[in-house]
């Protein structure tokens, strides 16, 4: 496929992928001080297959958010031309279903070939690939030609400069827009200098853009050292790790912005798009750096929650003005998703205001298995579940079909398997049927599975084959409805 894309990788300033670092708030502080790309933190390829993409109403962001509702990755209008992707793969096709996934949101997309680290390198990928350039080569093409977005990767140099340039060589035959080189070996850390003879052998070789990294220790400390980086490597950009964890002003042409600004900074977009109080507070400790032990320092280090933080650096009524703002936005658009479900409700639908609570049931008993054993009993097709889920609080609701009526619950759950409970009782208090609760005098179906244990007792103790046969195991299985459930608009 043709890349359709403004995003060009020569003569940029770019901030580096970094674990930790690397989320909405640094990249967005580093492109207002003059970042021309940022890149993600490097974000395992399973993990984010495990998501759902979420629009944000309240923070006007995209998020990608993993079943434990958790945000893996987030992102918003102000960097959706300048962000790279960064993920994690040894798998051509869960790399494409991931560039996928994301594609929309995102600029480009890179693939982490450098990280020596070992969650990384133990499932195949990181600098592990280094020594596979045939799944290189399977990634990196399947990348380019399954998706419409510049295709980067980044690497370390191998113990041979030859080694290196023969490997690169391999890699830009594969399409890519651009390759990022970290001027170190794998075994080596930031201590050691970094190999800018290898990086500019590379940059003489290949005819795409090299974007030099790894100068963070022995080059930049100011924005001038940046273009120092480049010429001593020959590069076409330079790519910034360390130096911008430490005062991501350092992408500031008119020089370094003081610590306590830049921090401040950085703290308005960690309220401004709720960023995880952890996360923050690591960030705000790798910029105080040797200030960790002073009086400032040490509260910081005591904080356990965002408002903390921001009362650490004075910016108190700042966090209360902004929670304040999104409180009143969340509870307007809960009104106005309110409203237009009472306009869009439908009257054939029975609704009870119900929840599911397991407590009330025995163990592995719930409404959906009497329902469903109500509908063979009747002889009607077996229920069927729609299950949607809102996007603005991520909250589920169900409707069960049984013999042509419709019923739901008007409270929403927090999980799919919840909605489904809700609606089967509402549909079971409707028909006057039981629904399993331990105050129900009678239990037919604990009873049943009784007699059934005792049969299995009975075979055992005399020999008799302990197979259970398949119609009798169905009576106790709930029927699944994911194949039945659509997706709400997004």
């Amino acid at each position: 496929m043709t890349v359709n894309t403004p995003l060009c990788f020569r003569g940029k300033k770019i901030l580096a992928p970094m674990v930790r670092v690397g989320t909405l708030p640094m990249r967005l502080l580093a492109l207002d001080y003059g970042a021309d790309i940022v890149y993600c933190e490097e974000l395992i390829d399973i993990k984010m297959l495990q998501c759902k993409r979420v629009i944000n109403e309240v923070l006007e962001t995209v998020d990608f958010v993993a079943p434990n509702e958790r945000v893996v990755f987030r992102t918003c209008e102000r960097e959706r031309h300048r962000v790279v992707f960064q993920m994690g793969s040894a798998d051509a096709e869960r790399a494409l279903a991931v560039a996928k996934l994301v594609e929309s949101d995102v600029a480009g997309i890179d693939i982490n070939m450098g990280c020596p680290k070992e969650y990384s390198t133990k499932g195949g990928m990181g600098a592990a690939l280094l020594s596979d350039p045939d799944k290189i080569e399977s990634i990196l093409t399947t990348l380019v030609k399954g998706i419409c977005k510049p295709i980067t990767c980044k690497i370390r140099i191998l113990p041979s400069v030859e080694d290196t340039v023969n490997l690169v060589k391999r890699i830009e035959k594969t399409g890519i827009a651009a390759i990022a080189v970290h001027g170190r070996k794998k075994e080596e850390r930031p201590q050691h200098p970094v190999h800018c003879d290898v990086i500019k052998a590379i940059s003489e070789a290949v005819s795409i853009p090299v974007i030099a990294n790894g100068g963070s220790h022995d080059f930049i400390k100011e924005y001038a050292d940046i273009e120092t980086f480049q010429k001593a490597t020959a590069a076409s950009s330079v790519m910034i790790a360390r130096a911008a964890m430490w005062n991501p002003s350092i992408f500031r042409k008119e020089g370094l912005f003081p610590l306590k600004e830049v921090m401040q900074g950085y703290i308005k977009y960690a309220v401004r798009y709720d960023n995880h109080y952890t996360n923050t507070k690591y960030c705000l400790c790798q910029m105080l750096r040797e200030q960790l032990e002073t009086t400032q320092g040490k509260k910081l280090h005591a904080a356990q929650s965002t408002q903390e933080i921001c009362e650490v650096f004075e910016m108190a009524d700042f966090y209360e003005e902004t929670t304040a703002i999104f409180e009143a936005k969340k509870t307007s658009l809960e009104t106005e998703t309110q409203d237009e479900d009472d306009q869009m409700e439908d009257p054939d639908v029975i609704k009870m205001a119900v929840r599911f609570d397991k407590r009330e049931y025995p163990p592995q008993i719930t409404p959906k298995m009497y329902l469903l054993e109500w509908c063979r009993k009747e002889k009607h097709p077996q229920p069927v579940y729609e299950t949607v889920q809102r996007p603005l609080d991520r909250l589920f609701c169900s409707v069960v079909t049984v013999a042509e009526q419709k019923y739901r619950s008007t409270l929403w759950d927090k999980s799919k398997k919840l909605a489904e409970q809700a609606a089967a009782i509402v549909c079971l208090r409707t028909l006057g049927v039981r629904e399993g609760k331990l105050c129900e005098e009678e239990n037919h179906l604990i009873n049943k599975r009784k007699r059934e244990d005792q049969e299995r007792l009975y075979n055992r103790d005399h020999g008799e084959d302990l197979a259970e046969p398949s119609h009798k195991k169905a009576n106790f299985i709930e029927e699944t409805s994911d194949m039945n459930v659509p997706r709400m608009p997004r």
